[in-house]
Parts: structure tokens; C-alpha cells; sequence
């Protein structure tokens, strides 16, 4: 195991495959100096001919729960623009994930939430524990979608789903997302590591150079417009970051009861 300088997860690099664990208690909630630690990640992963395979987890018994509101309530103010934080954060991780030509695999160790759910969705292959959950999240705290789900999310599960679950944000269950093809494979939660080690390995022994061509078919036969659609839902991002509504919904977060939206 090493660790990279100030790295906020556990980096393991071992037979080929490269672990990344989001380790922020108490649920991994990402701040700017963890996304900023994951893009210098991956871009040492596509640079490494010897890294063949990354896997992404969290630490604990969550995968992440979104973006730190903490840091939201800092940002706000400051008057920081959320369209120029997503332009410089989860936009171009997003990417990064999806044009690495190698596999990245998700290991979903349990719920998983907002950016969370867009780097999760953005992976190549998605395995999880049967105390995974999936909430979008966004429109909790009255915000709109980023990091991808706009379009991810649909992509998996139809715009029908996709559009329910951003509205009532509910939590899709982990036997759910299964079925409908959230996730391609669902293990109980103590034998999460040794299934998620085995399939990383399988990847990592495969035809990498394949796997990349492959990937890059993938996203120009479904994905073509990604980096378009993370641009306009930065775009959005931005003037729901100014309503009421965003104010409302992180003030009833923080003090822990149902907001009010007017």
C-alpha cells in the first residue's frame, strides 16, 4: 500500500489495479481538496502503464454521500459560482473516468448519494453490497442535477425512473438498481471485498488496449454529448444556487427537519 502526498483516501496499487478509497468520516463527504487528490489519481492511473485496472470505494459502511455542505456554506459565503466550482472539480473527474482507457470499477460498500452518485454512475462497471442505497440527493437542498447525473442516470435506468427518483428523492434500493441494471452485480456486504478484489483482477489480466477501444466506442455510441450536458448542468447549477429554495433546503438539512419550499 502507498499513499499519495496529502491524499485524503487509501491509495492501493497492487497486481495491477489501483484501489482508491474515499476515507472522509463519518460518510465521505467530498470537499475540494479530495476531488482535487482524486483528478491528480487518475490522471497518475492513465499515465501508469502498470496500473491496468482502478477501483473506487469508500471507507466505512458509506460510499460518499455527496458534496460537503460544509464547504457549500463557505462557498455561499464567499460568494463562490457553483458553475465555476463544477467547471473545475467533478466536470473534468467525470471525464477523467470516462476517458481513461482503462476499467474503473465502482465498489459500492453502501449508500451513496449526489456527486457521489454521479462519480459512481460515470464508472465503468458498478459492483455493490446488498446495504447499498442510491438518492440523488440534489433537489433535497434544492439544487439541480451535476457531475453527470442528468444524462448517467437516464442512460442506466430510462428517463421515467431517472426523473422519479430526482423528484421524490427517494433512495433506490441495492436490489433494485440491480434489476434494473443499475449496478452489474450485488454481494452481501461481508463478502463485498473478496468479490470486488476477484472481478478487479480479471479486469486487470484482460486486454487493457482492447478494454480502451472499447470504452471509447461506448461513450461515442451512448455518451457523445457528455461533456456538453456537464457544461449545461453547471449552467443550471448556477442559478439554483442563488434561489430561495437552495437556502431553504440547506438551512433544513443543517438544522435537521423537512424544508419549506415556497
Amino acid at each position: 500500500m502507498m499513499r499519495m502526498p496529502g491524499m485524503a483516501g487509501k491509495i492501493n496499487h497492487q497486481s495491477g489495479v489501483l484501489t482508491l478509497t474515499l476515507n472522509r468520516p463519518p460518510v465521505n463527504a467530498l470537499d475540494l481538496k479530495t476531488i482535487t487528490e482524486l483528478q491528480a489519481a487518475f490522471k497518475q492511473a492513465a499515465r501508469d502503464e502498470s496500473i491496468r485496472c482502478v477501483v473506487l470505494t469508500g471507507a466505512g459502511s458509506t460510499f460518499c454521500a455527496g458534496h460537503d455542505v460544509s464547504e457549500m456554506l463557505a462557498a455561499r459565503g464567499e460568494a463562490i459560482s457553483y458553475r465555476s466550482h463544477l467547471l473545475a472539480t467533478y466536470n473534468p473527474l467525470i471525464l477523467q473516468i470516462r476517458q481513461i482507457e482503462k476499467p474503473v470499477v465502482a465498489v459500492v460498500n453502501g449508500p451513496v448519494a449526489g456527486a457521489g452518485l454521479g462519480i459512481a454512475l460515470a464508472c465503468d462497471m458498478r459492483i455493490a453490497s446488498d446495504t447499498a442505497r442510491f438518492t440523488v440527493g440534489f433537489t433535497g437542498i434544492g439544487l439541480s442535477l451535476d457531475s453527470g447525473v442528468s444524462l448517467l442516470l437516464p442512460a442506466l435506468i430510462g428517463m421515467g425512473r431517472a426523473t422519479e427518483f430526482a423528484f421524490t428523492n427517494e433512495a433506490i434500493s441495492a436490489e433494485q438498481a440491480l434489476e434494473w441494471g443499475l449496478v452489474n452485480r450485488l454481494v452481501p456486504v461481508a463478502e463485498l471485498g473478496s468479490a470486488a478484489a476477484a472481478l478487479a483482477a480479471s479486469l486487470a489480466a484482460g486486454p487493457t488496449g482492447a478494454f480502451g477501444l472499447a470504452k471509447r466506442s461506448f461513450n461515442h455510441a451512448v455518451l457523445p454529448d457528455l461533456e456538453e450536458a456537464l457544461d449545461y448542468e453547471a449552467h443550471m447549477q448556477e442559478i439554483a444556487s442563488k434561489g430561495a429554495e437552495h437556502r431553504e433546503g440547506v438551512a433544513a438539512f443543517l438544522e435537521k427537519h423537512p424544508p419549506k419550499f415556497k
